[in-house]
């Protein structure tokens, strides 16, 4: 028998409120105006002295609630950093201002915290509130801190897919029911009792399924009951620490970040070392979000350790015009702390000898010359700096401090400890070189490993994907490091060719524009790298033999929209270095994008690259602001995040394991349902390369690459020929599924989500290519023709209740599976949705934007429209409604959800398709909005229901001509099933 949700809601609430949980069950508050008679009773209460004794009046509760009223979670996240770790509102009262403390993140699990939780919850539908589809909701659990709803669960019995959870709430975020009091939530929990997850509260347009996290404990064990769950994650402290602690605000992304379980662990880890003065480094797989984490480590050291004078955060000179210090800006700059970067090494001084507590972010070669050369031995400054009790965290630190440099640093800082950060640390097997008497491994240099999280770990809980690899060098040659090989024009050509023609699916081109991925190519030298530059823009021109394939510019006009990077210091060095060729490349980019650098300014420029390809921006979600490749040596290899880079094409001989992992590792980041995997392509010496990552992978996710590596083509062809046979078994041919029992159309979904898969992974190769399907026996229209069977019998499956839920013979269906071999070329719904968000909402940054650049994307939305309007018109209608709305009032929507508007423009549609159907034939409205709702394969699921409550009595005595009563039943027939397929249909699908 399953769980009843209510059952698992109460159960949940006896273990929040069960000893030392500390959280008070309170049953009374079920609205939002019990909730603000709450907050205010609470506030009054802890501000009792800065209220002279006197409660608030109505009016001065009223200039609360407007402070309350927040138009972003992000937004509500910046209030809740508070100031000095205090989080206040203020009321004029008379001539004077107070400063009344809502939350004090210094109390956490006593002083003035009231901690409450309250379930079922009505989330009422507001009265100006017109959408249609918008209804009274109720909430399952909510956790509130000083009456401020911070944490809301939902929750599902095990019939149910947390997912469920999570759907239900982006619906609740696009109906508006998070506005009021509920607007300041952080932190959303789904589960179905045996699946427990969580994520940060972002818009409805945000939410994104890939954010969400599982819990683990130390040991990367995953922690999954739901009751278990609350006593790891919701008791007190804990639930308090996450929000004020483990919450962090992503300046440049304008989103709330929570941390995750391995991040957590690892900063408290580094707490509880510093507090016994041991040092110590933490191994987390690059991608992992290790920035972050080292952000958090290093504030959190001089928040908790009061001995502690200084936390300085160290990086490489090198990294310097990668995003560290870019992401630890926008980490920080809403918080507690200053954080500080040091502009030259007299700045670095004088933030040493200053009494502020504060985090400096500077380079090791600043720190360097100030102790060896701008410290006068013996003098007050001189004693006071090295006398400063200073906590280093080492970002890179397998590479960025050297052993001999670190061990000068230590020498003359006696009172330091060091927390090193790395990916990819320095073992037995790949140490150091030999200097004297200096350690060669991190472990060495650092002392132990105080957290570990390997690839594995981050691959088994989708914190990171795994990697494809593709070994595309020339076959059998007798000596694969032979340079010549790789030097000449043919060989550039067949690489550009792999990159230009052969990666439809690699670059996501399957996507449609504006969602497609973005790609690195990596030479062994700025010369090379030079060379491809000039290659491929005679490429573009049309100057060589090599041409870009129609299917390509069919969904990509401007393919490729290319750049190139190398390090300044590189540029300067390098005799080979022409500053003309840089120039040159700087003006194709001023041109393409509007922006005006020169040879001077090649750190703009660079900052620049980073931000358009990370695509963290709204405005770089607009195809006109994106890249699709971009050459370099090793610049952008490391320390460099962009979710939407996919592939690392990389023509150079294989490099050592900790090079291999952090290049490989730009890939993988999570970004999208589409992007399932991080991928390589390399160019040179093929059995070298396959040992060399071997080697790698093996060494970085402790002894194995199983996990780490997906199949190689063999394996994943054989696998494709396999399922294609199982379908075929199951479902000779599409049409065979809409006849099938509810029990074969189990087995159908199951083996079709298989055989997606497995397609999905063909296509992904450079060895595929369209024409092969007909050798396999199915053509891509087969395909599309199957996927429609599939998502119908898969609705099906959902509907039906009795569903033979604990039939051992049945195949159990991944509920939450997204087709991945289907192709969305067709203009993209969303990506409309999301350009015209960005005009009614843009981010702080883009409130300066020009009449003119408006004008662009506005000009860019219509275009798209129109292209919708081939496929779809009756969704362009609605659309173009919507953009001429915004143009007479730019303001009408703003802060709204775009999604939700068009969704209710929708469903306004769809109702009065309905109503004037049910007017002209005098049938039931419930019954026809059942079938429109229910309509698939040419089925009307409820036809004899209709038949049986229409009126025909009515609908005769308004004809001037009566007809048979037969006549009309079967009329009215043929003209809903037009009506649902020419009206509703459109609606229903974009």
């Amino acid at each position: 028998m399953v769980e009843l949700e209510s059952v698992i809601e109460q159960k949940l609430i006896e273990q929040l409120i069960y000893g030392d949980s500390q959280w008070t069950y309170r049953e009374d508050l079920k609205t939002e105006a019990d909730l603000w008679k709450n907050f205010r009773y609470i506030l009054e209460q802890n501000n009792k002295e800065r209220l002279n004794g006197e409660p608030l009046s109505d009016a001065e509760f009223e200039q609360v609630k407007n402070q309350l009223q927040f138009s972003s979670f992000y937004k509500a996240g910046e209030w809740l950093v508070g100031e000095n770790g205090k989080v206040m509102v203020h009321v004029q009262r008379d001539t004077e201002r107070l400063h009344l403390v809502v939350m004090n993140h210094e109390h956490i699990a006593g002083g003035s915290s009231v901690y409450e939780v309250i379930n079922q919850y009505n989330a009422l539908k507001m009265d100006e509130d017109s959408s249609v589809n918008a209804r009274d909701r109720r909430f399952d659990v909510t956790l509130m801190i000083n009456g401020l709803p911070m944490i809301h669960i939902e929750l599902k019995n095990k019939q149910h897919s947390y997912m469920d959870g999570f759907w239900q709430i982006k619906k609740y975020i696009g109906e508006g029911k998070f506005t009021g009091i509920f607007s300041a939530v952080q932190m959303f929990v789904i589960s179905n009792g045996v699946d427990t997850k969580y994520f940060s509260a972002a818009s409805d347009t945000e939410l994104n399924p890939k954010f969400i996290s599982g819990w683990l404990d130390k040991e990367n064990n995953a922690v999954s009951d739901y009751l278990v769950f609350a006593k790891s994650v919701l008791r007190i402290p804990e639930a308090h620490e996450m929000i004020a602690r483990y919450t962090v605000l992503d300046e440049e992304a304008k989103r709330l970040i929570l941390l995750r379980p391995y991040q957590i662990h690892a900063i408290e880890a580094i707490r509880d070392a510093s507090k016994t003065g041991k040092s110590g480094f933490v191994w987390h797989t690059t991608g992992s979000g290790k920035t972050l984490t080292s952000y958090k480590a290093t504030r959190n050291l001089l928040m908790d350790i009061p001995a502690i004078d200084k936390a300085i955060f160290l990086i490489d000179r090198k990294d310097l015009d990668t995003q560290t210090t870019m992401a630890f800006q926008a980490y920080a700059n809403n918080d507690l702390i200053d954080v500080d970067e040091t502009d030259n090494v007299f700045d670095l001084k004088k933030k040493l000898k200053s009494d502020d507590r504060q985090v400096i972010v500077t380079t090791i070669q600043k720190l360097q010359r100030l102790i060896t050369r701008k410290l006068q031995e013996g003098t007050p400054e001189y004693h006071k700096i090295k006398n400063l009790k200073i906590a280093f965290v080492v970002d890179e630190c397998h590479r960025a401090v050297t052993p001999g440099t670190k061990r000068e640093i230590e020498r003359f800082f006696g009172n330091s400890l060091w927390y090193g950060f790395t990916g990819t640390p320095r073992f037995a097997e790949n140490p150091y070189p030999q200097m004297g008497d200096l350690p060669r491994t991190t472990q060495e240099l650092y002392g132990d490993c105080l957290h570990k999280y390997t690839i594995q770990n981050a691959i088994h809980d989708n914190a990171v994907l795994g990697f494809q690899v593709e070994h595309n060098g020339p076959k059998n040659k007798k000596d694969e490091t032979d340079s010549n090989l790789y030097v000449t024009e043919s060989h550039m050509l067949k690489v550009l060719e792999v990159i230009l023609n052969k990666s439809y699916y690699k670059l996501g081109f399957q996507n449609g524009k504006g969602k497609t991925y973005e790609g690195l190519l990596t030479t062994s030298s700025i010369q090379l790298a030079q060379k491809y530059y000039d290659l491929l823009k005679m490429v573009k021109e049309g100057k060589t033999t090599l041409k870009i394939d129609e299917k390509i510019k069919q969904v990509l006009p401007d393919f490729p929209k290319f750049a190139i990077t190398y390090s300044v210091t590189e540029n300067e060095e390098g005799s080979h270095v022409n500053q003309q060729k840089m120039q040159e490349s700087l003006d194709d980019y001023n041109k393409m994008f509007g922006t005006k650098y020169e040879i001077s300014q090649i750190q703009g420029y660079n900052g620049n690259l980073n931000k358009r390809l990370a695509r963290k921006d709204a405005k770089y979600k607009s195809r006109n602001e994106q890249l699709d490749l971009v050459i370099v040596v090793d610049r952008l290899l490391t320390g460099f995040d962009a979710p939407c880079l996919s592939t690392i094409f990389i023509d150079r001989p294989p490099m050592g394991p900790h090079d291999l992992i952090q290049a490989f590792s730009r890939t993988n980041r999570i970004y999208d349902k589409n992007k399932v995997y991080g991928q390589i392509v390399t160019f040179q010496a093929p059995k070298l390369f396959k040992e060399s990552v071997d080697n790698a992978v093996r060494l970085y996710s402790a002894g194995s690459t199983q996990t780490a590596l997906l199949a190689d083509w063999k394996e994943v062809e054989s696998a494709f020929r396999k399922s294609l046979k199982a379908l075929r078994i199951s479902a000779e041919t599409p049409e065979e599924v809409p006849g099938m029992s509810i029990k074969e159309k189990k087995i159908f979904v199951k083996l079709f989500q298989d055989f997606d898969k497995f397609f999905a992974q063909l296509k992904s190769f450079t060895q595929y290519e369209d024409n092969m399907l007909a050798g396999y026996g199915i053509t891509e229209d087969e395909y599309t023709d199957y996927a429609g069977q599939y998502l119908n019998a898969k609705e099906e499956i959902k509907e039906d209740t009795d569903g033979q839920i604990d039939d051992p013979g049945v195949p159990v269906v991944d509920e939450d599976y997204e087709l991945m071999a289907y192709s969305h070329t067709k203009i993209d719904y969303e990506y409309i949705i999301n350009l015209i968000q960005n005009i009614v909402s843009p981010d702080e940054e883009s409130q300066d934007v020009t009449q003119e650049q408006k004008q662009k994307q506005m000009d860019e939305v219509k275009q798209y429209v129109e292209e919708l309007r081939k496929d779809n018109p009756k969704v362009a209608e609605i659309m173009t409604t919507l953009i001429g709305e915004i143009e007479q009032d730019v303001n009408k929507y703003k802060g709204q959800s775009i999604l939700n508007i068009v969704e209710n423009m929708k469903q306004e549609c769809i109702e009065k398709v309905v109503t004037d159907f049910c007017i002209t034939w005098y049938t039931s409205k419930d019954d026809v909005m059942y079938a429109a709702m229910h309509y698939r394969n040419g089925e009307i699921p409820n036809e004899s229901a209709i038949k049986e409550t229409a009126n025909f009595t009515s609908y005769k005595e308004v004809q001037e001509r009566a007809i048979p009563k037969f006549k009309y039943y079967t009329m009215m027939i043929a003209e809903l099933r037009k009506t649902l397929d020419e009206e509703i249909k459109p609606l229903m699908n974009h």
